[in-house]
């Protein structure tokens, strides 16, 4: 096991704060408020308690089994992007366009665990973002850093109810509409990036 002097002596709070911020904007959940907020309008519940523990424990395997598992269904990091880069970017067109794409018709109502565990929480950008995180910092300063970012998850899912009743419908809808184009953009950044470096493997 390691030892607590260990412990304290890889913390660097440069990292820690670096690390916090690149994983904030990746998970982006406050971009993420008005399709909670649609999908409960929908009928479809989130817990909030649920979909933090969920990620958390996702995020955190993916980061210590990430190129393990991906390996063993031989899948580079490249191709699980680009397949999560196209779920976004089909949640975006349904944010702007005003269609549904993703039918509930499973005996599941709630939709803690899709989309918002994944891909909107611990998506394939997150656990992207982990695995290049790995390389430069050192695990216990990026760990915590992710721990903060599930604490705020936590509190922002929490308070969607709030949001929800100070916003009136109007700004909703614009406020989904404009997140939409976030998402789609974020989801092009993410398919092109790992598209070319597939093309650049072959």
């Amino acid at each position: 096991m390691l030892s607590i002097d260990y412990f304290f002596s890889r913390l660097d709070i440069q990292q820690i704060v670096s690390a916090f911020i690149v994983l904030f904007a990746v998970i982006d959940v406050l971009g993420s408020t008005p399709i909670i907020i649609d999908l409960k309008q929908k009928g479809r519940p989130v817990s909030a308690s649920k979909a933090t523990l969920i990620s958390s424990a996702l995020l955190v395997g993916f980061f210590f089994a990430g190129d393990v598992m991906l390996r063993l269904f031989s899948v580079d990091i490249e191709s699980f992007a680009t397949a999560g880069a196209v779920v976004i970017f089909f949640m975006a067109l349904e944010m702007i366009l005003d269609i549904e794409i993703f039918k509930n018709i499973g005996p599941i109502k709630e939709a803690t665990l899709v989309p918002v565990v994944f891909p909107l929480i611990a998506g394939a950008g997150s656990f992207t973002t982990l695995l290049s995180l790995r390389a430069e910092y050192s695990s216990v300063n990026i760990l915590i850093a992710l721990t903060f970012n599930m604490l705020f998850v936590y509190c922002v899912l929490r308070a969607t109810a709030k949001v929800e009743r100070i916003l009136s419908r109007s700004a909703i809808y614009l406020m989904r509409k404009f997140f939409g184009i976030i998402l789609l953009a974020i989801s092009v950044r993410l398919f092109t990036a790992n598209i070319s470096a597939l093309l650049g493997k072959m």
